[in-house]
C-alpha cells in the first residue's frame, strides 16, 4: 500500500553539511541554521547516520525535538550503522564524529539503524526511510551484492513497516540513477519515494530523463531532489558531486551563469525550479550551514524566470529539450 507525500513549499532542510561535510561546523552556526529553517516555513528534514557518524541527526534532534511531532515531516537513512568504536577519519566527513561506521542492509541492521536513528533525533517515528549509497559510486564491484542484501533485508523490511503505517514510504538515497531505477521495476518489494542526489539538476539531467524520470511516473515513486547544485559546483562552488571540480564543469558552469546574466536571473533560482518541475519530483532538500540562504531557498521557488532563458539553454544544449520546465 503506498502513501502520497506532499512536503510545503516543495523545499526541505538536508542536513549533511550539519554532519560537518568538508569542515567543522560550530555547534551555534548548526543549531541556528536548523531554527532558521523551522522560522521560515520548512516542515520536511532529511538526515542520516552516515552524515558526522550520527551528528547531523542529534544536531537536529536538539531542534525539532521541542516541536510538536504532527508538525512536519522527517526522513532518515538506513544501511549503515555507527559502532562505538573510533577510528581516524578522511573523506567527506574528517571533520565529523570519529566512531567507526558498518555498511549493513539486512533486515537486522535496518531495524538496529532504525532504532540508533530514534534515539538521536529524539523523536518515536520516521516518516520516509531511504536505504542508503547502495550504489557504485560508495561500493564499487561489489554494489550489486550489496544491493542484494538490501532487496532481501532493508526492501522487504520497510515495505512491512509502510504497509502496517509505522512509516509513510520508502525508497533509495543514491547519487546515480541505475539503483533506483532497478528497485522500481521490482515484483517483490514497491518503493514509493526515492531520495535522488546529484542527478535531476540543471547541470546533470540527461541520463535521468533517460529512464529514471519516466519509471518514476511509470510506477508512482516520487522522488525527493537532493544536491540541486551538484555539490555547489553550479553556484561556484569547488566541489562537483562532492569531489574537486573539473575544469570542463567550469567551462559549463561559466556558459550558464553568462546565459542567466543576459536574462537577469538568478542561477540558484533557475537551478531550484528545474528540480521541482517534473511532476515525479515530490520536493527538494538543500544542505547549507548559513541561516541566510534558508530564505533565498524559499525565495527562489517563487521567482519568476523569463521564458527565453529556458529557451536559450535548449539552444545551447545546456537543458535537454525533453526535460519539463518550471511554468509548462
Amino acid at each position: 500500500m503506498k502513501h502520497d507525500v506532499t512536503v510545503k513549499n516543495k523545499l526541505g532542510l538536508g542536513t549533511a553539511p550539519l554532519g560537518n561535510m568538508f569542515r567543522d561546523v560550530p555547534e551555534k552556526e548548526a543549531m541556528e541554521t536548523i531554527q532558521t529553517a523551522w522560522d521560515e516555513g520548512i516542515r520536511y528534514f532529511d538526515t542520516a547516520p552516515f552524515y558526522g557518524a550520527g551528528l547531523a541527526e542529534s544536531r537536529l534532534g536538539e531542534i525539532l525535538s521541542s516541536y510538536k511531532r504532527d508538525d512536519y515531516l522527517l526522513s532518515s537513512k538506513v544501511g549503515r550503522i555507527v559502532l562505538d568504536e573510533k577510528e581516524e577519519k578522511e573523506g567527506l566527513f574528517e571533520f565529523g564524529r570519529q566512531n567507526k561506521i558498518k555498511t549493513d542492509y539486512t533486515e537486522a541492521g535496518t531495524l538496529k539503524s532504525i532504532e540508533d536513528s530514534l534515539k538521536r533525533l529524539k523523536t518515536d517515528r520516521l516518516d520516509m526511510v531511504y536505504v542508503h549509497d547502495v550504489s557504485p559510486d560508495f561500493l564499487g564491484d561489489e554494489w550489486i551484492t550489496k544491493f542484494d542484501e538490501a532487496r532481501n533485508g532493508a526492501f522487504k523490511v520497510l515495505d512491512r513497516l509502510r504497509d502496517e503505517g509505522v512509516i509513510k514510504a520508502w525508497g533509495l538515497g543514491v547519487n546515480t540513477t541505475t539503483p533506483i531505477e532497478i528497485a522500481l521495476e521490482l515484483e517483490h518489494a514497491h518503493p514509493d519515494l526515492s531520495l535522488s542526489a546529484t542527478q535531476y539538476t540543471l547541470l546533470q539531467h540527461e541520463r535521468a530523463l533517460e529512464r529514471m524520470m519516466p519509471l518514476a511516473e511509470e510506477k508512482g515513486g516520487g522522488l525527493v531532489i537532493g544536491s540541486a547544485f551538484n555539490s555547489g559546483a553550479l553556484l561556484g562552488g569547488d566541489f562537483f558531486d562532492y569531489k574537486e571540480i573539473t575544469p570542463e564543469i567550469k567551462r559549463k558552469v561559466e556558459q550558464f551563469t553568462h546565459v542567466a546574466r543576459n536574462h537577469g536571473v538568478n542561477l540558484k533560482d533557475a537551478a531550484l525550479q528545474f528540480s521541482t518541475a517534473h511532476p515525479a519530483v515530490k520536493a527538494v532538500v538543500t544542505g547549507s550551514t548559513r541561516p541566510d540562504r534558508i530564505k533565498e531557498d524559499l525565495q527562489a521557488m517563487t521567482a519568476t524566470i523569463p521564458a527565453a532563458f529556458w529557451q536559450e539553454l535548449i539552444e545551447m544544449g545546456l537543458v535537454s529539450p525533453k526535460a519539463i520546465l518550471p511554468g509548462k
